[in-house]
């Protein structure tokens, strides 16, 4: 592993990197500088950049060519998968990629490295991985258009809270307000802006000049929400952080900054269509054992597995219910973890036998 510091400075970096086989092999690295496009911070960059060179010896030619959608249903027929109507399968297969559903078919698979794939079942048809998939494409849009209340009064109440206690409309571009990571927020700050294409974000260009970005709440309505998590997770301790952990519930800072990561990712993996059912996610959710409301019990919270998406859905379920009381979200999901999906456990989402009896599933 290559560590290098201030690399904004450095152009190519060539060096030797010895792989398990005896061979040296050659790398060139291209550190293009990210500096901030803001007038008034010219020669923004990120720190530092870890360069990491994993297995580049035992890597080989990808030799795979495409198949027609025949040969797809003919490849999964081979695996075990049975299908009733070839045709129907075939129309799917143009509209749903072969690739895509491979997600949904891989758990009832044999994967060994030299494995041929075969389904591990016998009776699995080609609509059953059909419907698990309109089931997950169903579950992701009800979360995303939830998550979407909760990265609104988020945004809101950052915005507010900061701006009346400071002041000052561009408080967020104030590096004393930060513990760690202002040059590396502010260059995606920048660039969620710059990519804007909001009216007024257009007026407030066009009409002034000084301060070069606009006032927070512009500048912080069209950030994406992973740069929002990550400029609360960047702000200094203080009783304002406090005062907004309390006002969504929690007790500890900590937990809020790793409730919005992890909703900030699943709200991610939502908006891109990937795949929820049985996923396990980039960010670890931690499960509070002291909370303003009822939550969770302690046995409960030691069982729950925190990357799979019930660790998830408990935080947004407990903050809907502050923001938004009333909300018909927990019955939506009741609702549709009823479906009559062959292949459908909600083990495979994380979700305990008893869930439904967890105080912060309980329609309220």
């Amino acid at each position: 592993m290559t560590y290098c510091e201030n690399s904004h400075n450095i152009g190519n970096i060539f060096g030797t990197f010895i792989a398990e086989s005896n061979k040296n092999i050659t790398f060139t690295f291209d550190m293009t500088s990210h500096a901030s496009r803001r007038t008034a911070h010219p020669g923004r960059s990120s720190s530092f950049y870890i360069i990491a060179l994993i297995g580049l010896a035992d890597k080989t030619d990808y030799t795979k060519r495409p198949l027609t959608f025949a040969e797809q249903v003919a490849r999964l027929k081979q695996r075990g998968l049975v299908f009733d109507d070839e045709s129907e399968a075939t129309a799917y297969l143009f509209n749903i990629s072969y690739y895509r559903l491979r997600a949904y078919t891989y758990p009832f698979q044999e994967n060994g490295e030299d494995s041929e794939h075969t389904f591990t079942r016998k009776d699995i048809h080609f609509k059953d991985i059909i419907d698990l998939y309109c089931f997950d494409r169903r579950l992701r849009s009800l979360i995303f258009n939830t998550i979407e209340k909760i990265e609104v009064a988020v945004r809101t109440r950052i915005v507010q809270v900061y701006a009346e206690s400071t002041g000052d409309s561009h408080w967020y571009d104030d590096e004393s307000l930060y513990r760690f990571g202002y040059d590396d927020l502010m260059n995606h700050v920048d660039a969620d802006v710059n990519r804007s294409n909001e009216d007024f974000i257009k007026h407030y260009k066009s009409k002034y000049d000084n301060p070069p970005m606009p006032p927070s709440w512009m500048a912080l309505e069209v950030v994406s929400f992973a740069t929002l998590s990550r400029l609360f997770q960047s702000l200094k301790l203080d009783n304002r952080k406090e005062y907004m952990t309390e006002q969504f519930g929690l007790k500890k800072v900590a937990i809020l900054e790793n409730w919005l990561h992890a909703i900030s990712n699943l709200r991610n993996c939502c908006a891109h269509h990937s795949r929820v059912w049985n996923r396990r996610f980039m960010v670890s959710v931690t499960q509070p054992y002291n909370t303003l409301y009822p939550f969770m019990d302690r046995t409960t919270i030691g069982q729950i597995r925190t990357n799979k998406l019930f660790a998830a859905l408990s935080c947004v379920a407990y903050i809907l219910d502050i923001i938004s009381p009333g909300s018909d979200f927990k019955r939506n999901i009741k609702e549709l973890l009823k479906s009559d999906c062959r292949l459908l456990d909600l083990k495979d989402m994380g979700f305990p036998k008893y869930w439904q009896s967890l105080s912060v599933w309980r329609e309220k």
